[in-house]
This record gives structure tokens, sequence and C-alpha cells, in this order.
């Protein structure tokens, strides 16, 4: 099993991505949280956070977050 990047955005966003994929049954975790926190401001800060999963999740994870980001856009 091997770690791979699964997203990367602010803190809100990959908090969000955690908790759709942990509805779902998998497993992330979250890769430079305190940089995501730098200035205060969860919302606005640009990248930096990133979510990770194992490679055997990383297909139905993806599916997830495109659906995440399809329903952003709308």
């Amino acid at each position: 099993m091997k770690l791979v990047e699964l997203y990367e955005g602010t803190l809100f966003e990959c908090q969000m991505i955690k908790n759709l994929l942990e509805n779902e049954g998998i497993e992330s975790d979250l890769n430079n949280e305190i940089i995501g926190t730098r200035g205060g401001n969860i919302f606005r800060q640009e990248g930096g956070v990133k979510v990770i999963v194992t490679d055997d999740n990383y297909d139905k994870a993806r599916m997830i977050v495109n659906e995440f980001e399809k329903s952003r856009k709308a």
C-alpha cells in the first residue's frame, strides 16, 4: 500500500473532502494542515493542505472529489 495525494486546497475544502470520504468508508489524512491555518482564515488560504489516501482507494476517492468539485461550480 502506498500513500498518494488526492487533492490540494484550503483547509476548509480538505476537511469537507475528508468527511465525504469517511462517509464512504475511505480513510484519508490531511497533510500540511498547520500551513492551511496560517493567517487565521481557513476559508481563503490558497492551497497548501493536501488530502492523502492509499493507492487502492484512489479511484473511488477521485470520483468523490470530482462530484465535490462539480457541486461547487453549480
